[in-house]
């Protein structure tokens, strides 16, 4: 019976352990604390420990934000798939395959219409689990029509990133989108409708070099890691040790690159103030 009690009882053994440990503990990126993952979800994905922010869906981002959890998804003009026939390690098409499977998302963006505090607004928001939140052009026609809808109303434009940057597997399309997204700020603002970004980690790449940095006012979630280029890259180039907690979100509070720094529990009170005094409610 050795077979039994030598190979098969720990294979079970280990098996065990580890769907015990995935099914109900999350364990913290910054302190290390096990936490269970019910009460990770209570907390708005918040460690209770260190107050780390996990990222966040944008299905959840959108719950969190708007009243009473009604809005209403605007639908957002398909592109064209795979328009360079883009192929690394696998198809591009096969990576979209698997990312809508994983998100139950079209793309790394999702637009709603509802209110905030009572005010009434557009959001777009993203979602990194959606190869890293990259900005192709799917994200360009989301950020466009929310534009337009928001000064069709004149009512303000939310804008909520977490990316990486540009696609690469859209290669020049995806850099065209910089461009786009900067033309979709100032649809908004030459209505005179308030243009806001609320930068979540993170916020990098051609996101943050475009539209994200535009706002009326520039919200930060607490922690964000917010930059053009990672942190490894500038000690590379320029030769020298970087000060701590360079790109953090209150790093640049500090150095007057966003407006303020809320913490997700706040975020919402803190964008209905925002909101009211900006539209005079």
């Amino acid at each position: 019976m050795n077979w039994l009690t030598n190979l098969i009882r720990p294979k079970i053994r280990a098996l065990m352990k580890k769907d015990v440990a995935e099914d109900l503990w999350s364990k913290c990126p910054q302190c290390e604390q096990m936490i269970f993952h019910k009460e990770l979800d209570k907390n708005h994905k918040v460690c209770p420990h260190c107050d780390y922010h996990y990222r966040i869906s944008a299905d959840l981002r959108l719950k969190l934000l708007y009243d009473n959890n009604e809005y209403k998804l605007i639908a957002v003009p398909a592109p064209p798939q795979d328009p360079l026939h883009f192929r690394d390690s696998k198809r591009y098409t096969d990576r979209l395959r698997d990312a809508k499977a994983k998100t139950n998302a079209e793309d790394a963006i999702k637009l709603a219409i509802g209110e905030v505090k009572g005010v009434k607004c557009v959001i777009a928001v993203f979602d990194f689990a959606f190869i890293g939140g990259s900005m192709g052009m799917y994200v360009g026609n989301a950020l466009l029509k929310g534009a337009e809808v928001a000064a069709a109303d004149k009512i303000p434009f939310i804008v909520i990133p977490s990316s990486g940057g540009a696609r690469m597997q859209e290669g020049i399309l995806s850099l065209m989108q910089m461009a786009r997204t900067t033309l979709a700020s100032r649809i908004v603002k030459e209505e005179k409708a308030p243009f806001i970004t609320v930068l979540t980690d993170p916020t990098t790449g051609g996101v943050s070099a475009s539209f994200a940095s535009l706002g009326d006012v520039i919200m930060a979630e607490t922690g964000a890691v917010i930059g053009f280029t990672g942190a490894r890259v500038i000690e590379q180039t320029i030769k020298e040790k970087l000060p701590e907690g360079f790109q953090r979100a209150e790093y640049l509070l500090e150095h007057g690159m966003v407006d303020m720094v809320v913490h997700r529990h706040k975020l919402k009170t803190q964008l209905g103030n925002v909101l009211g005094m900006l539209t005079k409610q």
